[in-house]
């Protein structure tokens, strides 16, 4: 590591910042226009009269560009990274940005500014960029090295693209925290033995709720939910549209048709929306282009009648993010608060009900800015990485897994558990199920790799999970849990749900590997990503194949295949011959098409057969025991989940 500062850093959808350690505490660092927050907006300014490459600028220089180039600029591009084109089609309407005609469906979106192209990854780099050099002019010296936080439900593939630009902006991405786990370790909570803590982050465009269980140490997120198109500006533009209805009625102006008087406006009502949250009242005094003034006095309490809709949006993923998490309101230790919009007293008051607190003696965390809690716990994580100060030397130092950890799973393709470069401590769940009728016991194969096939991957570790009891193929319900530690020892327990049956092994992940056998590991991985990916595919295409032919050998059995008229029975014989005639050949569609057929033919058979084991289940007998004997249907693992275990 080098001898250099280790900034942290939120790059945020609406607005960015950037922290370091000042001693004991974590401070922000503003920029030169002395402003702690840069817009994460950027604009491409007008070509030169002379020609050459046009600048880029970002941050409240580009946001001013709004008004006169809007078609050169781009805002909360966060929302972007990451995703294909296909992913992000929906976002689009929300946004007036133009994505290059020429990019196909899968492929990264690439916004166009103008007569220039960029990925997202390439406009959160500027972003970066910026903060990276508002850090050097504070410093004086060269900043290279950076903790970045993202949103705890950030996939992969948008880590991976926050690295990305990362490192177009010149900086080594030592870390990927996130966000609910900056903010609760700015406040220290880290420091507690154990607890549940909630993180209500309402932001200028997003919101976010997590749930975090702290263990030894150890965050682990329980559950997010949110709602990426709720915020701060939901209640900008409320006051915006009452203002603009109330200046066309009183004065015949329509403010709509001067671009520049809107944005005048609307500044005006989030200065206003500010001054609500420490006063009673708030005044809109603004000139209009015909020379009228437009006077309006907001009381306090006719702006929390406007804005209740707005923030009851957000008790509903709250409700939903606890009962994800298996805990009641008064099961929560400590609630924070993240985000601009949070300030507003009646936030607080809702909070406050949500999580029960005040009848409960106590009060969400509010001390520190809320813009910059996110920052500030960055900071606290960049220290603890550069061992900078006592104040955190003793703190918990976190790392990442360098390849991907999963199980063997039917066919011997990987069910992957904790991908490569997942910060830890860490732990995940994957819930699994048997493959043969009446299997009692399940062999576990621990691996270790990039690659889609167990057999190409690294083997870590064998147990065997015994003792289930015989049931149907599919009705068992195994949870196998990773869990890392501090010190990267992974520790794979599996217990068999019904029965209660567990088992478990302790592994050391990353022994015996060197730095240049990771990279080789990563780098054959893209080398056969595509083959590898083929294989994958036809795997579970004949697992699938399998399962469908095996209980279709068992339907002349069932009573429901009497009631079947005979063309109907031919036609699933036919179709059960001819997936079993192509199974075994090497054309993914033809046994796509062919299981598809044969599943279609099954259908009113299946019907049939549900009905009757429904009317067999409840007579006579208690609700539970139905349950039982129908194989609990309703909570059976998830037909998305990986595939059953070899």
């Amino acid at each position: 590591m080098s001898d250099g500062r280790v900034v942290g850093i939120d790059l945020g959808t609406t607005n960015s910042l950037v922290a370091y350690m000042e001693g004991d505490k974590p401070v922000v660092i503003p920029g030169v226009d002395g402003s702690n927050l840069v817009p994460s907006v950027v604009a491409l300014d007008p070509l030169p009269p002379n020609g050459g490459r046009p600048t880029v600028t970002v941050g409240n220089s580009a946001r001013k560009a709004l008004i006169e180039t809007p078609e050169r600029v781009i805002y909360s591009v966060k929302r972007l990274m990451g995703r294909s084109l296909e992913e992000v089609r929906n976002e689009l309407k929300f946004f007036p940005f133009r994505i290059a005609n020429d990019v196909e469906a899968g492929e990264v979106p690439r916004v166009q500014l103008g007569e220039m192209r960029f990925t997202p990854p390439e406009i959160s780099a500027y972003v970066l960029r910026q903060l990276k050099r508002n850090a050097e002019r504070f410093f004086g010296s060269p900043v290279t090295q950076a903790v970045i936080t993202v949103p705890a439900y950030f996939n992969d593939a948008q880590r991976q693209a926050t690295k990305d630009a990362g490192r177009m902006a010149g900086l080594e991405v030592l870390r990927l925290v996130n966000e609910p786990t900056a903010a609760a370790l700015a406040y220290g909570l880290d420091r507690a033995k154990e607890g549940t803590i909630a993180v209500y982050d309402l932001g200028g465009g997003t919101f976010d709720i997590s749930i975090l269980k702290l263990r030894d140490g150890i965050f682990e997120v329980q559950s997010t939910n949110g709602d990426t198109h709720l915020g701060g500006d939901d209640i900008d533009n409320l006051l915006l549209a009452i203002a603009l209805d109330e200046i066309h009625a009183e004065h015949g102006v329509d403010l709509r048709a001067h671009p520049s008087a809107v944005q005048g406006l609307r500044k005006a009502a989030i200065d206003a929306k500010i001054r609500l949250s420490s006063e009673q009242a708030a005044q809109f005094d603004i000139e209009l282009p015909n020379g009228d003034r437009y006077q309006r006095e907001i009381p306090r309490a006719v702006f929390e009648q406007l804005i209740e809709p707005v923030l009851q949006r957000t008790a509903a993923p709250c409700r939903q993010a606890l009962a994800d998490a298996g805990v009641t309101p008064e099961q929560i230790d400590e609630v924070v608060m993240v985000g601009g919009s949070t300030r507003i007293p009646a936030v607080r008051q809702l909070v406050d009900e949500l999580f029960n607190l005040s009848a409960r003696g106590k009060r969400p965390h509010t001390e520190l800015n809320p813009d910059e809690v996110v920052a500030l716990g960055a900071a606290v994580q960049a220290d603890i990485l550069a061992g900078a100060s006592k104040t955190t030397e003793e703190m918990l130092l976190l790392d990442v897994t360098p390849l991907s950890l999963g199980i063997e799973a039917l066919g011997g393709v990987v069910a992957r558990i904790i991908p490569r470069n997942s910060t830890i401590p860490a732990s995940a769940t994957e819930h699994f199920t048997t493959g043969v009728d009446g299997q009692t016991n399940v062999a576990i194969h621990v691996v270790q790799g990039e690659r889609e096939l167990a057999a190409d991957c690294r083997s870590l570790a064998r147990f065997d999970l015994k003792g289930i009891p015989p049931m149907s193929a599919g009705l068992p319900r195994i949870e196998v849990r990773f869990l890392i530690d501090a010190d990267g020892i992974l520790q794979v327990s599996a217990r068999e749900q019904r029965s209660g049956k567990a088992a478990q092994i302790e592994v050391k992940p990353t022994y015996g590997l060197t730095d240049e056998q990771v990279e080789s590991m990563i780098l054959d991985s893209f080398d056969h990503a595509e083959e590898d990916f083929a294989k994958r595919l036809l795997i579970e295409a004949r697992n699938e194949a399998d399962t469908i032919l095996s209980a279709v050998e068992r339907a002349p059995q069932n009573p429901a295949w009497q009631q079947l008229r005979g063309e109907e029975q031919a036609a699933i014989l036919a179709a059960r011959d001819y997936l079993s005639s192509v199974k075994q050949d090497n054309d993914l569609n033809a046994i796509r098409n062919a299981t598809v057929a044969l599943d279609q033919a099954t259908r009113r058979f299946a019907e049939l057969m549900m009905e009757a084991a429904v009317t067999s289940a409840i007579r006579g007998k208690t609700m539970e025991a139905a349950g039982e004997e129908l194989g609990d249907e309703v909570t059976a693992p998830h037909p998305m989940a990986p595939a059953e275990f070899k």
